[in-house]
């Protein structure tokens, strides 16, 4: 398919490129670059031309495709399908709560808040969409407003991105990329044409909305210095500076994640406690707690009203210059924010998961805007500082600078200054990072989603990321950008609602299988002789602790041989079965391969707990002290993941009627399911070879390989 690895390449330099989606994606945006260039005023004429004619057209489908986000994950998350595990049912989450909050907030919208967190309450108070200007009501308006801009709707962006990418590549072993959510309509599919299409429609969406990003910083930072240091603001000082946070960004990739991405997270995270705690004492403390509780109320009470709010009798520019550029850069920036909230969301539930995108880091938006929007119409309504007003309607970017000169008005200028080179070094390190990453996913995307690329690729990303935010600010400054997201935007909004339904349909599935394992699970507690074997076995098992040997011996003595025996039945009756001893990774599994069906699975795996405390006097009659630690289990795992039932010492018929009760398990799903498609691009669905080499269970389709150079665990055999 035109694909290069970089496995087994001979060529000094190593590629991981997929040719269908890196071509188009780079042909598109040197006719940008090449066309802009070449007539600056065309191209910004047309660009406003474009902004327009979206905006009349279009902008009903792009509130409307949010109003359905926001529904679905929600409605998601309360659904009996909340319980679902981002990964097999055993996975665990791989950082606390604490730990994957904070992630959640480095998600790459802090620019966003910097910019807008004093700017949008000043402007909509200034110019209102209705109602009088510059009075109580405007206020109430214009926090109203700046709240529902960066609420719940725009979480419900990145959380359905990242949901459907966290769903596909964990529980069902799929590339992390966005043509997986795809693959309950058209299976294999996904590797063709339109998985090409949708990657590569990812990728603009995403190189666009970094391209805005930058733009809106270097305006940001050119402001910064100018109060600092007496920079002439204009487009030549911000292409430089362009230029120079490029040069960081690509310093951060070479350095890799733990030095660069890693410790630049630390430094975004002290200096915006910083700059919160820093106005929020030095302005109207008690107001700013009184105005965060009403404003959210305020919010909750009207949200169903602006959700569906498209100014359709006044008939303005104000909803094209924000609601939709803010809605269409978040979901031009989606597959990179949301993927990077997929990769560190592994194991949890999907209504954790849920909570923890919409809640948190929405509440702390409300908190930075109801700090800094009000501190700034407090300082225009209380303390007639109404200059400040002019001076942001004239450039938005100053708002946070100017703020900051008139709150601090009184205080040695030392105040005024340390906090302004504070705000510049942060707007510079959410930027640095966010380019980082960014590089990474677009790299991964057009790798189709390959994680582990070279270094080159992402540095060139990173090079282009820069050129294209120059190029556009030329062309036309903040309306360039703004045309550039949301018309990215546009087909990633109809790729995401097709990803939401391809996601509703595989829960589906997935509700009739976990229905009819639970039917199972009922029959095997209630019918003896099966299942959990006889009463004297059971006994056992509640207080035997055995070595891990032990279990072992089990394992390959007579578990191995039991499997080998339902393996040759299921051959003579012409069902295709293997039985496979795993001994690195000390598991049994049979495999029954069934044509355009997922494979019946059934997992023996040896597992080791920590004995509990009641067994400990019992155990040292006849152990060592330091054998008594852990205990072995010899644990069944299907497809979704360990049942956590310890089948060690059953008997051979115990144990094949275990086997035939999942097979007819498994037999009944395929049945009531309304589709089921082959999921095990992995082979098995598991958290062992899945995790160490996600990329080379599937990438091998993208590049047309046979499955038959796949060994048993996915992995290409050398």
């Amino acid at each position: 398919m035109g694909a290069t690895s970089n496995k087994g390449s001979s060529s000094k330099i190593k590629s991981t490129l997929l040719l269908p989606v890196f071509l188009p994606a780079i042909i598109v945006i040197a006719l940008l670059i090449i066309g802009t260039i070449s007539n600056p005023d065309l191209a910004g004429e047309i660009f406003a031309t474009t902004l327009a004619a979206i905006t009349e057209r279009f902008g009903w489908f792009y509130m409307l495709a949010v109003a359905i986000f926001l529904v679905f994950i929600v409605g998601i998350a309360f659904t009996k399908w909340g319980r679902i595990k981002l990964g097999p049912d055993h996975a665990e989450a791989e950082y606390s709560f604490p730990a994957w909050f904070a992630m959640l907030f480095s998600a790459g919208y802090g620019i966003a808040l910097l910019f807008f967190g004093v700017a949008e309450p000043v402007l909509h108070y200034a110019e209102p969409p209705v109602g009088a200007a510059e009075t109580l009501d405007s206020a109430k308006a214009a926090m109203q407003i700046s709240f529902f801009h960066w609420g719940f709707h725009i979480w419900a962006i990145y959380g359905l991105t990242g949901l459907v990418l966290a769903y596909f590549a964990f529980r069902h072993g799929l590339p992390l990329s966005m043509r997986s959510a795809l693959y309950p309509l058209i299976g294999d599919k996904i590797y063709g044409p339109i998985g090409h299409t949708v990657d590569t429609f990812a990728i603009l969406g995403t190189m666009f909305g970094i391209a805005t990003t930058l733009g809106l910083s270097v305006a940001q930072i050119n402001a910064g210095v100018n109060e600092l240091w007496g920079i002439p603001v204009n487009t030549t000082v911000q292409v430089i500076f362009i230029g120079i946070i490029t040069l960081a960004a690509i310093a951060s990739v070479v350095a890799g994640m733990d030095k660069g991405i890693k410790r630049l997270s630390v430094i975004n995270m002290t200096l915006v406690l910083f700059l919160l705690i820093s106005v929020f004492i030095f302005g109207p403390t008690v107001f700013l707690l009184e105005t965060f509780l009403q404003n959210t109320g305020s919010y909750l009470n009207n949200i169903v009203e602006r959700t569906f709010n498209l100014q359709a009798y006044e008939r303005s520019d104000w909803i094209g210059n924000w609601t939709l550029f803010i809605f269409g850069w978040t979901i031009a920036w989606a597959p990179f924010v949301g993927l990077f909230i997929a990769k560190i969301s592994r194991g949890r539930t999907i209504r954790q998961f849920v909570f923890g995108v919409m809640f948190v880091p929405t509440m702390f938006t409300f908190l930075w805007f109801s700090v800094f929007g009000d501190t700034a119409l407090n300082l225009i309504m209380q303390q007639g500082y109404t200059s400040l007003i002019e001076e942001v309607q004239a450039d938005e970017a100053v708002a946070l600078f100017r703020m900051y000169a008139y709150l601090l008005e009184g205080f040695p200028p030392i105040f005024t200054t340390v906090i302004s080179i504070a705000t510049v070094i942060l707007i510079i390190t959410f930027f640095v990072t966010s380019s980082d990453s960014g590089s990474l996913v677009v790299d991964s995307l057009a790798s189709g989603g390959v994680l582990n690329t070279p270094v080159w690729q992402r540095v060139f990303w990173a090079t282009l990321e820069g050129v294209v935010a120059a190029v556009l600010l030329i062309a036309g400054g903040l309306s360039a950008l703004q045309t550039a997201s949301i018309v990215s935007a546009l087909p990633f909004a109809i790729i995401m609602l097709i990803a939401a339904f391809g996601m509703w349909r595989a829960l589906i599935i997935e509700g009739h299988q976990h229905g009819s394992l639970k039917a199972y699970m009922k029959g095997a507690r209630t019918n003896s002789g099966t299942g959990k074997g006889s009463w004297e076995s059971r006994l056992k098992g509640l207080v035997d602790f055995p070595r891990e040997q032990d279990v072992l011996s089990y394992l390959k003595d007579k578990a191995l041989p039991y499997l080998e025996k339902m393996k040759e039945s299921l051959n003579e009756k012409k069902w295709p079965a293997e039985v496979t001893w795993d001994e690195s990774n000390n598991r049994i599994y049979l495999e029954v391969k069934i044509d355009d069906q997922l494979d019946f699975f059934y997992e023996i795996r040896v597992r080791q707990h920590e004995v509990p405390d009641y067994a400990y006097p019992m155990l040292r009659r006849w152990r060592k002290k330091e054998e008594i630690e852990y205990y072995a289990t010899a644990e069944v795992f299907l497809r979704q993941g360990g049942q956590e039932y310890d089948i060690f010492g059953y008997s051979e018929r115990d144990l094949l009627d275990d086997v035939l009760n999942q097979f007819e398990n498994y037999l009944s799903f395929v049945k009531i399911s309304p589709s089921t498609l082959p999921w095990d691009m992995a082979k098995h669905d598991d958290d062992l070879d899945v995790e160490e080499h996600p990329e080379e269970i599937w990438e091998d389709k993208l590049a047309g390989t046979d499955s038959d150079d796949l060994d048993k665990s996915g992995a290409k055999n050398n």
